[in-house]
Formats: C-alpha cells, sequence, structure tokens
C-alpha cells in the first residue's frame, strides 16, 4: 500500500512520523512523508521519501516577532495556508492509498483525500477533540478541570478558534476541487468540524493523557511514534568526550522557538548552569548559535533517544515530542513553555511527578532556571521520572497504528 504522511510546522510536527514510517515501511508499505522542503533531509536519512510542501515555517515564527499591522500579519497567513493547501493536493495527486494527516493540515488532507478517492486517517500529536475530562491544549489556564461542562466549552472554543484561522483557505480549496462546501463545525455536541471526520489515532501515550471515555468511539490514543534515528548516524566526537568528562549534564534546548535570540539565551543558559552547579549540553534549534564553555557543550541536531538517557535533565519548550522524549529516557523535566499546546504539556509533566512547576519562557532568567534545575534534581522526581519511563516501554503506537491500517485500510 501506497501510504502518504502530510504534516506542516516545525521540526517537532514532522520527526514522530519518522518513526512511524519506518515502521510502516517495514512492514511493506511504500512511505513517503510530505513535509515543509526544509524537512526534507529529515525525512529521507530516515528512509523515507519526501514530498516538499511549500511554505517556511521558522519564517512564519520569526513573522510574529516582528511588528506588522493586522491585515499584513492576516496577509502572510492567507498566503502561507493557500500555498499549503495546494501543496497537499500535489502531494496526494502524486499518488497515495492512504492518508496519514497530522492535525494542522488535516482540512486540506481530507479535502484533497474526498477529491482523490484516498481514505483518510487523522494522525494527531495533541489531543484535538473536546471532552469533560479536561480543557484542550489552547484553552486557558493550561491543563486546568474547570468543571465537566466549562471543560467541554472550553474545547469547543479552541476548536472554534482553529476553524476560524483554516476556514476560509479550507473552502477556496474545496471549490478549486469541485467539492461541495464543509460542514460548519458545530458549537457542542456529538457533529465536528471538517478536520475531525473520520477516524483519528493520536500519538501520545495514554499515560500522559488518558483517552476520555466521552470522545466518539473512532478516536483512540495510540502511544507515541518515536522519531527514527537517521541511518548511519554517529554522535559528535566532541560530545562523546564531553559526556565522559564529567558527571551526566542537563541538556537545554528550546526546539523551534526563540529565533535569532541564541546569543541571549546561551549567556542566559550558562549563567544558570554555573548558579546550578551542573554542566550543560545546549541544543541550538532555531534560536541560533549558543555560548559554549568548559561545562557547557552547543550541539546541532541530533537524537534525542540517544542524548537524553545520558543527562540529568532535559530543560526544553514543552513541545508534545520533546515532552515524550523526556519521559521515554526517564530523566526529569523542565518545562519552558512559549505558546500553542506547550503550556498543556507543561502542566502535564508536573502532574505526573516528573518536573516541578512549569517556568514560562516570559519569567525565565539565570536565577529562575537555575532554582528549576535544582528542583529537577530531587530524588522523588528521578524516582517518578524512571518509573514513567519503564511503564511507556510496553507500549506500541506504532504498532496501534499499523495494526488500524491492516485492518480498517486493506488495499
Amino acid at each position: 500500500m501506497r501510504v502518504l504522511v502530510v504534516t506542516a510546522g516545525s521540526r517537532g510536527d514532522v520527526a514522530p512520523f519518522t518513526g512511524l514510517g519506518r515502521r510502516l515501511l517495514a512492514a511493506g508499505h511504500e512511505v513517503a512523508v510530505a513535509a515543509h522542503a526544509p524537512f526534507a533531509a529529515l525525512v529521507e536519512a530516515c528512509g523515507l521519501a519526501c514530498r516538499a510542501l511549500p511554505g517556511d515555517p521558522q519564517e512564519l515564527i520569526r513573522s510574529r516577532g516582528r511588528t506588522v499591522s493586522p491585515a499584513e500579519a492576516r496577509a502572510v497567513m492567507t498566503t502561507f495556508l493557500d500555498n499549503l493547501a495546494s501543496g497537499v493536493v500535489d502531494a496526494v495527486a502524486d499518488g497515495a492509498d492512504l492518508l496519514l494527516t497530522a492535525f494542522g493540515p488535516s482540512a486540506f488532507s481530507r479535502a484533497a483525500g474526498e477529491a482523490f478517492g484516498v481514505p483518510v486517517l487523522g494522525t494527531y500529536l495533541a489531543p484535538a477533540f473536546a471532552t469533560r475530562e479536561f480543557a484542550l491544549p489552547g484553552a486557558a489556564p493550561a491543563d486546568a478541570d474547570l468543571g465537566p461542562e466549562a471543560n467541554l466549552a472550553a474545547g469547543w472554543a479552541v476548536l472554534r478558534r482553529g476553524d476560524l484561522l483554516f476556514a476560509d483557505a479550507a473552502s477556496r480549496l474545496r471549490d478549486r476541487l469541485g467539492l461541495p462546501a464543509g460542514r460548519p463545525s458545530a458549537p457542542a455536541g456529538p457533529s465536528a468540524p471538517l478536520a475531525h471526520r473520520g477516524p483519528v489515532l493520536h500519538g501520545f501515550s495514554p499515560l500522559v493523557v488518558p483517552r476520555p471515555a466521552d470522545w466518539p468511539s473512532g478516536v483512540g490514543v495510540a502511544g507515541y511514534w518515536w522519531p527514527a534515528r537517521p541511518r548511519d548516524w554517529r554522535p559528535p566526537a566532541e560530545l562523546v568526550d564531553f559526556l565522559q568528562a564529567g558527571p551526566a549534564p542537563v541538556f537545554v534546548g528550546f526546539g523551534s522557538m526563540a529565533p535569532g535570540e541564541g546569543e541571549r539565551l546561551g549567556d542566559l543558559v550558562a549563567a544558570a548552569a554555573r548558579r546550578a552547579g551542573v554542566r550543560a549540553v545546549v541544543q541550538a534549534g532555531w534560536a541560533g548559535p549558543s555560548g559554549a564553555g568548559d561545562d557547557v557543550l552547543a550541539v546541532g541536531d541530533l537524537p534525542h533517544d540517544w542524548l537524553f538517557p545520558r543527562t540529568a535533565a532535559v530543560v526544553h519548550h514543552a513541545g508534545a515530542g520533546t515532552t515524550g522524549a523526556g519521559l521515554r529516557a526517564g530523566v526529569p523535566a523542565v518545562a519552558v513553555p512559549f505558546m500553542a499546546d506547550q503550556p498543556f504539556w507543561a502542566a502535564r509533566l508536573h502532574r505526573l511527578g516528573v518536573a516541578p512547576r512549569p517556568l514560562p519562557f516570559a519569567d525565565l532568567t539565570a536565577e529562575t532556571l537555575a532554582a528549576a534545575i535544582t528542583a529537577a534534581a530531587a530524588e522523588a522526581l528521578r524516582r517518578r521520572a524512571a518509573a514513567i519511563a519503564r511503564l511507556m516501554s510496553t507500549e506500541d503506537g506504532a504498532g496501534t497504528v499499523l495494526t488500524r491500517i491492516t485492518e480498517g485500510f486493506a488495499a
């Protein structure tokens, strides 16, 4: 079967699908990943074909930090989404028997699947269905229990905001494809937005977010889809030497957040490491170059499944994928959320007992970071992190997706 994975966004929106794709490849399927062009090398290094989508997510994030008028911001987003929609259609037109779609481009994926007669399975990295059990990511306050009806209302409010962002582009796409207009989302109840039609599996552990009892029957929680390690990857000699030269360091990385703030963050992290009396490995990501010294080593992108088990704790932005990688490694976390679903995952880490209270990026200083790193070193957090990792090791998220495909989408 020709399986096409459609995803959009930052590296964290792409990497989990490399592991899922490789699992499907090993089962005999042909697998391609449609992702933004900057991630083609990542996808192909994992042995998967890449169908490049237009748009630069890094530039989109940078544009949020620039002072622009509301009209300019809308124009930038409109162009980005229209180009993305066209790219999804082109990727599907190249051939597929099944689409696996991330949440972001799901309205476009489902429209393309409808136009080309290709079934679609939602593969979402964060909870995307309103429930009475908790407020969805994006609701405020993060991961709060507002009460059953308020949780449900907050969830629908989050979904409505997402609909408003994609509705015009999805409508224009359906019109171009000759499809009937999509059904508008209901304010509450069993009806769902176009992006939520059809079966969906979520790629996170039920230990972190148990499946709500009031989710639709076709919606499940599969477990994490761990990123594949690029073939022939070897750890840099400088990193191996650094790890062997002293006690386990703290990892610090903010993924695709804070582009261009590398120098400031590098100085801050170095000062925090000195205050906490720890060594640190700093992954620059999109922030740019980070400082280094005798006890601080700056590194580029590398597999978290290799590095994290060799660290004493992981300081990160609480993106869905990095959150899962830290849990898998069995080490405590310090969550520094920026935006979107990150406060939700940060709150979950604290609730699980593997992290101190989240430290929002707006409150990040050398003093606050040093205090959080010291708190993460507590024995109780280390024991709890190790216990969660042992339980999580029995899960097979990619296998759950493979079973669903075999049972429900057999060629």
